[in-house]
């Protein structure tokens, strides 16, 4: 079944059609750089992921007059980016199986157990020994400033690979869930559990850098 095109979309797809080339550079401000941070999960360096993305845009201008729109503009583009990303890893003999991609570190707990109080606590087994802190006790400059903004980039980036594209897409992109599941190929309740997992562990980090005190 079609998918109804939003307006705005339509008038896009036409006018990359024609070759418009301010509707297409439009696109590329809006989308290349998260493209090469997506890319560089699977590639073995910042110059190839640059390269990846490249190739990206050339299969999907290649691909807009065949393009039916079963799924949004974006969706499409970063399903075809993806695709390219697993043939370089494949080239550099440093992928691993798409299935066990989706369900990285489905185990691993999000957050440290020594953040809880052990089973054998008196009163509270279980609860937390360092809660979170709140966010919203701390001034608006701490949380927005050059440098917890940094911390939260170098958080993200040090995610497993799944974890970070997920969080990228849906909190750094504001990707709806149903995009995100069609673009990487993953089902809704992988696509949750990757994303609890991510947030989990980039709040940890900023946790860890607004207080010192708290665990590890």
């Amino acid at each position: 079944m079609r998918t109804a095109v939003a307006p705005d979309e339509g008038a896009l797809i036409e006018a990359l059609r024609r070759g418009d080339e301010r509707a297409f550079m439009g696109l590329v401000d809006r989308h290349h750089a998260l493209m090469v941070r997506v890319a560089r999960g699977y590639v073995r360096s910042d110059a190839v992921a640059e390269e990846v993305a490249q190739d990206a845009w050339v299969g999907f201008l290649s691909g807009i007059e065949r393009f039916e729109a079963r799924s949004s503009l974006k969706t499409f583009l970063f399903r075809i980016l993806v695709n390219r990303a697993l043939t370089r890893a494949t080239r550099e003999a440093r992928t691993v199986p798409f299935s066990a991609l989706a369900g990285e570190d489905q185990d691993e707990p999000a957050v440290g157990p020594d953040r809880f109080l052990d089973a054998s606590h008196p009163r509270w087994p279980g609860h937390w020994a360092a809660a979170p802190q709140r966010w919203d006790e701390l001034p608006e400059d701490c949380l927005l400033g050059r440098e917890t903004l940094r911390e939260a980039r170098e958080a993200i980036d040090a995610l497993p690979t799944r974890q970070r594209q997920v969080i990228l897409l849906r909190d750094v992109d504001g990707w709806g869930p149903e995009e995100v599941c069609d673009a990487l190929g993953i089902s809704d309740g992988n696509q949750r559990i990757l994303l609890h997992r991510a947030r989990s562990k980039v709040r940890a980090a900023l946790e860890r850098y607004l207080d010192p005190q708290v665990p590890a």
